[in-house]
């Protein structure tokens, strides 16, 4: 008779085919928490220790073994393979290299399920504050770049269309608020992933008499999970995260999308750094936005690993199934991806140039302004509604006749009417217009300096 010489093989007796071997196998991949697989071990084996479910030789014969592959695994000389098909297997093999059949004590009252479980969370834990902080030094250059361009006018869009003028700093600490945003959904996420399911097991706990807080602290979870069930096939920390990361992409995604066309010969707003430009093969004059349009791409892929993952989870019936495999590649994916990411967009806008004239320009050769005609009529008296009208058609007599607001004379606007007087031709200043809007968030001067300096405070 045949056997099979799996670590879980004993029920079998026959070996899985190669294809089979390679086809189930998550090696490839899991082994990104080969670090934190030996770290949930170590926390575990204390435990067993601790409540004298092991005796203390064994319990610290399997500690030095476990340190002893921490040390080779962080000099690069751990060797995996498929026939382990995933990381806990790899590793309960090589611990049994290492020390003997002692090792096979280290899964006493624990499970895969549980061990992945927590392998995960520990992972994703760390990565979401390595990301929060990445966001954070984003946000010090977006405020920094505001802080510079306080008075830097250019067109504000809707539609693409020019809309009122407003300052650059302004718009740029939109995008600080964006990803103020970004950084508190992964703060609360990662309340949702500061939770140990060790101890879980397979899915019904253990008859063990284990101490998961005791585990819990010794891997820096402040909770544990309260139901096994749903200890073992909970992935809702990791759906929240990749939902996350949609987001914070989407906002880089519209950023790069302004950087691309603001780049552009038509706008020529702003002009990037060489070090975040390529050229062309075959066209010599070329500066393209590569890193800009790489990033605005690289959000379709996160987009695909949060339906991924939803898809994956939507019938799964409780508590652990193999499709559960299929949760750790969007993760690492988007992890990878979204760190990358936030550094590049971070130095690319660091390094940018804005064209100040080439903004100021294109708020006196639009009709930009007329809103403010329109309220200087309304603050002389004038119906707003009847106001708006009256602009409507000077701007259309104006371009018929090519020329702008401020080129209209005294005598041609006191026509149009006359509470028109001298004035009017301030209060279409570009930047008169953006600097007496102090409402509350608006893009007056004073209310971007109260912002960067309310941001700034809550930098440090």
């Amino acid at each position: 008779m045949a056997e099979n010489h799996q670590l879980w093989g004993g029920r079998f007796t026959d070996e899985p085919s190669e294809y089979v071997q390679s086809f189930g196998a998550s090696i490839n991949f899991d082994q990104k928490m080969a670090a934190e697989d030996l770290k949930g071990s170590l926390a575990h084996v204390a435990m067993l220790k601790h409540t004298g479910i092991l005796k203390d030789d064994e319990a610290d014969q399997i500690t030095v073994g476990l340190q002893q592959l921490q040390k080779k695994l962080a000099a690069g000389k751990l060797k995996f393979t498929i026939e382990n098909e995933d990381i806990h297997l790899n590793l309960e093999s090589l611990l049994t290299e290492e020390i003997g059949p002692v090792a096979g004590k280290l899964h006493t009252a624990r499970s895969r399920n549980d061990q992945v479980a927590t392998d995960m969370h520990l992972y994703l834990k760390k990565h979401l504050q390595t990301i929060m902080d990445l966001i954070v030094k984003l946000q010090k250059v977006v405020v920094a770049k505001a802080d510079d361009n306080v008075e830097t006018l250019m067109p504000g869009y809707t539609h693409m269309q020019h809309a009122q003028p407003i300052s650059y700093g302004h718009y740029l600490m939109a995008y600080y608020e964006m990803f103020k945003r970004d950084y508190d959904r992964f703060e609360f996420n990662l309340k949702h992933t500061d939770i140990s399911p060790l101890g879980a097991a397979a899915l019904a706990g253990t008859t063990f008499p284990i101490d998961r807080e005791y585990t819990a602290t010794q891997l820096g979870f402040t909770d544990v999970y309260k139901n096994s069930l749903d200890a073992v096939s909970d992935r809702d920390f990791i759906v929240e995260f990749l939902s996350n990361c949609s987001q914070l992409m989407m906002h880089l995604s519209r950023f790069c999308e302004e950087i691309v066309m603001w780049d552009s010969q038509e706008f020529h707003y702003l002009e990037l750094s060489d070090t975040y430009s390529t050229g062309s093969s075959i066209m010599p004059q070329k500066k393209n936005p590569d890193m800009a349009e790489l990033i605005r791409g690289k959000t379709g892929r996160v987009y695909g690993d949060l339906m991924g993952l939803l898809t994956v989870m939507k019938g799964l019936p409780l508590a652990y199934n193999k499709d559960f495999q299929e949760d750790k590649e969007g993760m690492f994916d988007a992890v990878d991806t979204v760190e990358q990411s936030l550094t590049v967009f971070r130095g690319m806008l660091a390094t940018l140039t804005v064209k100040t004239e080439n903004m100021a320009y294109a708020t006196t050769h639009d009709f930009s302004n007329a809103t403010e005609l329109a309220d200087y009529l309304a603050s002389k008296g004038l119906p707003f509604r009847q106001a708006h009208e009256l602009v409507g058609e000077l701007v259309l007599k104006c371009i018929k006749e090519h020329k702008f607001l401020k080129d209209v004379s005294l005598a041609d606007y006191q026509k149009l009417s006359p509470l028109i007087a001298t004035d009017v031709y301030q209060a279409l200043d570009p930047k008169t217009a953006v600097e007496r809007r102090t409402s509350l968030g608006g893009t007056g001067f004073s209310q971007i300096k109260k912002q960067i300096a309310e941001a700034k405070l809550a930098l440090k």
